[in-house]
């Protein structure tokens, strides 16, 4: 299946809503936010090992993953690598007047849509949570992801830095791989990043329930690339016992997304990737 991220344009009142319009291929170029070169400096000398996301998005469009080699894209199903075959994505339409992320006039890189249609749907196959299943997650449900030792601290951090909501998906599929996606809103990109910084900073990591050692992992999202999002991903070390997880923070502007596996016998690179690559896209 090709996988093409398109925009949805929202109807004037009274009309019909036109059909998704597929969003032109190739990056526009887009200016910087005040602010980005504090924090990507940042990025960079804390983590040397972590790779930016990206995939071209500029001016409120993004460009359609078909337009990279097949063999690149982890968005595109083949049979050989077990890659995850999901539906095609469309970027939600915004509230009038109001500009995409990353793009002029939004300097406070805001994501103006509404989360629960920023997070990245299920793949064919899978069961999903119904518990979890694209709403509003509870502050309790996120942190019971994170061992009890952490908790604490991280319900402080999303005290102080404002937290406004959580939307988040979960699923299960029939390798037995488990995933969830965490979108959490703050008010600024500040305190988004004041989150971040909160759960790997100064070689103290934040690690999920049952994790007990971790490693950074290098190509986070393969070779697709998301202008102003950055992903850090992490993976349990040997020995994990019967399952493995693997986990990844993606910061984009006022939004931090948490993406989360885990497999029994260990978790697979290439749907991690593949994940990853794709709510980057959309939060791009």
């Amino acid at each position: 299946m090709t996988e093409q991220l398109t925009e949805t344009v929202e109807a004037a009142p009274g009309s019909e809503a036109p059909a998704p319009v597929p969003v032109p291929e190739g990056p526009a170029p887009v200016p910087t936010a005040p602010g980005r070169t504090r924090r990507v400096l940042w990025a960079v000398a804390r983590w040397t090992a972590a790779v930016a996301v990206c995939g071209g998005v500029g001016a409120g469009t993004a460009m359609g993953i078909t337009a990279l080699d097949r063999t690149d894209v982890p968005g595109l199903a083949t049979e050989s690598d077990g890659r995850w075959e999901y539906p095609e994505l469309r970027l939600p339409a915004l509230p009038a007047d109001r500009p995409r992320p990353f793009t002029e006039g939004n300097d406070a890189e805001i994501h103006h849509a509404d989360a629960r249609k920023l997070l990245l749907p299920a793949p064919a196959g899978a069961t999903v949570d119904p518990e979890m299943n694209g709403g509003w997650v509870s502050e309790e449900a996120y942190l019971a992801g994170y061992g009890k030792e952490y908790r604490a601290q991280v319900r402080q951090v999303l005290d102080d830095a404002a937290l406004r909501h959580i939307a988040g998906r979960a699923w299960t599929m029939p390798d037995g791989t488990r995933s969830s996606v965490l979108l959490l809103k703050f008010s600024s990109v500040d305190h988004a990043d004041e989150l971040y910084g909160s759960l790997s900073s100064d070689g103290v990591e934040v690690l999920p329930a049952g994790v007990a050692e971790l490693e950074i992992l290098d190509r986070v999202a393969g070779d697709v690339r998301v202008p102003h999002v950055s992903a850090y991903a992490y993976g349990e070390t040997k020995p994990y016992g019967a399952e493995q997880t693997r986990w990844a923070y993606i910061t984009a502007g006022d939004t931090l997304a948490v993406v989360t596996q885990t497999r029994k016998g260990g978790t697979l690179t290439v749907p991690f990737q593949q994940t990853i690559a794709l709510q980057a896209q959309l939060l791009g």
